[in-house]
């Protein structure tokens, strides 16, 4: 196989056109997952209405996450072995195949499939996109700058995801926002077959088997976790919900045994025995934990809670989405200019957890300019702190365990918001159900109280307009009860980011578990490229 040809600038694979070529092929990959996960939200009612299986509301995120989860480490540890190009270029088609297939669904479990499929695609893409950075750039100081471009497609991904979703939906339907991620996908095939190298580990040769059993328990652990996360919001935690968390416990154990006899794991364990490693892989379940906390529940706090309209919401959620990516780059500027890196992953979790416990505080007479301030200092807590997670990993585990390590950073963080939304979304549910019943109880109007306890009348004006009807008719001061539902929303929802911020606190605590690192300027022996 040919080398890499000695002028190449230091610290990368490629000259600087054809790494710029690449890493736009790896960014629009990037941006096809960062799309597709805010822009179905928006569409999710417009969808179950036309469908009718609101049941299968929490599945449709539900069986993308579970796929997803599952495979990013199938295909992080086979793109250790065989190089990422090829596992690239297959997701991409399996995901944007199954964008269509969702398209074309016409009832809610098919829908619910295609996710899934969706899901394995998007999870080859986590698995080997991260990854194919740390192989195009071995020294770390110019994957930093590098790296900017993936948190810039994200950003604008994040950014103009729910608009874009809300737009599409109103003016072509729901099916236009699957549709929406077949363009990208497409350019994102051309740019990483045309222009992405095919770049193998030069010691690695002969067959490798796959450790499938340990992909099952993964499945089985992963799942039943999942399950447990959707139901316990709804049904506390009772023997069906005790004994879901059962199996998965008992199936991560059973997973832990295996992958210590495997010959060829797929999670190697000694990775989270590694003083590196572990420390880093706990800080991304509690960034996962509070991120997704902070992206789910304060756009629900703005509307529900403050009565905000969405294009309001929407404006003060820009700088948390958008300020990631500045993050990221300020972080790629600051940090190898430092000589304690690690500081940065205080720095980040720091802010995170005050903009998160600030918003725990935030009440509706709060000036706009102070809630914006919040979202931005949470934003830039994240984009110090996701950057420095995967260049910190990759710089530990070493060639061998790159793309292992990298995925599991992923995976660890999709847990953490798992986690993240069965705690936070069961405060917030039982906080609110029970504010409510007894604000309706006190006022005689308990046969309501199951319409208010849905959320969405303070969001759906409509919903409003009839429930305020029909108490006034009944001799019910509507507008009041109304007020009270919005109180006990903003309370529970406090409740729900104090959680979280919590969480982030642990964080910058935990911090302090992860050895010094040096961001080395010396590259890493190059890899063969085909």
């Amino acid at each position: 196989m040919p080398q890499p040809h000695s002028d190449e600038p230091a610290g990368q694979v490629l000259p600087f056109r054809k790494s710029l070529l690449a890493m736009l092929g790896v960014s629009f990959v990037v941006m096809l997952v960062a799309l597709d996960q805010t822009v179905v939200g928006t569409a999710l009612p417009t969808v179950v209405a036309e469908l009718q299986g609101f049941e299968y509301y929490a599945w449709v995120v539900t069986a993308y996450l579970l796929t997803s989860v599952i495979t990013v480490p199938i295909f992080g540890r086979l793109g250790d072995y065989y190089g990422r190009k090829p596992f690239v270029l297959a997701s991409i088609v399996v995901f944007t195949v199954a964008s269509a297939l969702c398209g074309l669904a016409t009832s809610m479990p098919f829908l619910v499939l295609a996710r899934a499929l969706q899901g394995i695609g998007g999870g080859m893409l986590v698995g080997t996109a991260f990854a194919c950075i740390a192989d195009l750039f071995p020294d770390s100081h110019v994957r930093l700058r590098w790296q900017v471009m993936l948190s810039a497609a994200f950003g604008i991904a994040n950014a103009i995801g729910p608009s874009l979703g809300g737009v599409l939906t109103e003016w072509s339907g729901w099916r236009a926002v699957f549709y929406v991620n077949l363009p990208v996908g497409v350019l994102g095939l051309w740019f990483a077959w045309r222009y992405l190298p095919h770049l193998r580990q030069q010691a690695h040769g002969g067959p490798v088997r796959v450790d499938w059993l340990g992909a099952l328990l993964i499945a089985v652990g992963l799942g039943a976790m999942q399950m447990s996360v959707e139901l316990l919001p709804g049904r506390g935690f009772d023997a069906y919900t005790a004994g879901l968390l059962v199996l998965s416990a008992l199936a991560m154990v059973a997973l832990w045994h295996w992958e210590q006899r495997c010959a060829n794991p797929i999670l190697p364990v000694e990775m989270f025995r590694n003083p590196g490693l572990a420390p880093l892989f706990q800080l991304s379940v509690f960034a996962g934990f509070t991120m997704f906390a902070l992206l789910l529940y304060a756009p629900l706090l703005f509307q529900g809670g403050f009565g905000l309209s969405p294009k309001e919401a929407g404006l003060l959620i820009t700088p948390l989405v958008v300020c990631i990516t500045v993050g990221s780059i300020v972080n790629g500027r600051v940090i190898t200019r430092i000589r304690r890196p690690n500081a940065m992953l205080y720095a980040g979790f720091g802010m995170l957890a005050l903009a998160t416990l600030a918003l725990s505080q935030a009440t509706r007479a709060m000036p706009h300019g102070m809630l914006l301030a919040i979202m931005l200092v949470g934003g830039f807590g994240l984009g110090f702190i996701m950057p420095n997670l995967t260049v910190f990993a990759q710089q530990t585990a070493g060639r061998e365990h790159l793309g292992i390590a990298t995925a599991m950073l992923q995976s660890l963080r999709m847990v953490g918001g798992m986690v993240g939304t069965a705690i936070v979304g069961t405060l917030v549910t039982r906080s609110y159900t029970g504010g409510v019943d007894h604000a309706m109880a006190a006022a005689g109007a308990s046969q309501w109280a199951a319409r208010m306890g849905d959320p969405q009348v303070l969001i759906d004006k409509a919903s409003q307009l009839s429930l305020l009807g029909e108490l006034g008719q009944a001799g019910h001061n509507g507008a009041l009860l109304l007020e009270q539902a919005r109180m006990s929303l903003v309370s529970a929802i406090h409740l729900g980011l104090l959680a979280a911020g919590i969480a982030a606190a642990v964080g910058v605590w935990c911090a302090h578990r992860v050895p010094p690192v040096r961001l080395a300027r010396t590259a890493e022996p190059a890899m063969a490229a085909e």
